[in-house]
């Protein structure tokens, strides 16, 4: 308990740190104002998480239990904004059977290598549920925790927040 605490611990740190903003450029000398810079291309790190992300809630969209349980590590945990409490790998999947996500939208898609086989992986979701359910659209802020085992990235913790 008391090591999970601490894993519970860092990954609030560092969701904190991904998600501070950058200060703003300096004026170039001579007061002329630099234009920003353009984002740079993604790396494959960068790169292959998200597809990860996208293919995570592709599963749930099209109930792919397999897809969605290959993305996970053994000891997966994951913290729903919904009072359930912690999940497993095995409860976490066996969600998707009720999964009612019709479509969803990611952006502010972010990765913080943490080391070469660890990064933080952030974004902000929105899910859109059926016309006739009492809820008919969700935005979280999401966290995960990507590792790298035996050459293959895996999540091994997820954590959402409901934004309202």
């Amino acid at each position: 308990m008391k090591k999970w605490s601490g894993c519970v611990g860092v990954m609030l740190i560092m969701t904190s740190l991904a998600s501070a903003q950058q200060p703003a450029a300096s004026p170039a000398p001579g007061g002329q104002g630099k234009p920003p810079e353009q984002a740079s291309a993604p790396s494959p790190l960068e790169r292959l998480l998200e597809a990860n992300v996208k293919t995570e809630w592709e599963a749930f969209k099209n109930k792919d239990r397999k897809s969605y349980s290959d993305l996970l590590a053994d000891d997966f945990m994951a913290i729903e904004d919904d009072t359930q409490g912690m999940r497993n790998k095995e409860r976490a999947v066996s969600e998707i059977d009720r999964s009612v996500v019709n479509s969803y939208n990611l952006f502010a898609f972010q990765v913080l290598p943490l080391n070469a086989n660890a990064a933080l992986v952030t974004y902000e979701l929105t899910m859109l549920f059926p016309p006739k359910a009492q809820v008919r659209f969700k935005r979280v802020l999401v966290s995960e925790l990507w590792l790298k085992r035996e050459g293959q990235w895996k999540m091994r913790y997820y954590q959402e927040t409901r934004v309202r």
